[in-house]
């Protein structure tokens, strides 16, 4: 494809609504990825479900963002 092609066709993608050039934006960066592998989406189905068990029997403690980032922080000072 030349220069003047692809700058035709991002003139037309541009014409698109928001919502039609989301929908083609996505299928682009999708066509970069490769083909997908059914297996992870069967293997993050898994773990959501076990990290759901672990909030739900309180194994795990749940904290909210500031509390995350403040502990970070102190990671990182030492």
């Amino acid at each position: 494809m030349t220069a003047l092609e692809l700058e035709t066709l991002r003139n037309a993608a541009m014409t698109l609504s928001e919502k039609e050039r989301a929908a083609l934006a996505k299928d682009l960066v999708a066509s970069l990825d490769g083909p997908e592998d059914e297996g992870v989406a069967e293997a993050w189905d898994r773990e959501i479900r076990r990290r759901i068990q672990q909030i739900d029997s309180g194994e795990v403690e749940l904290l909210d963002a500031k509390e995350v980032l403040s502990r970070a922080r102190d990671r990182i000072r030492g």
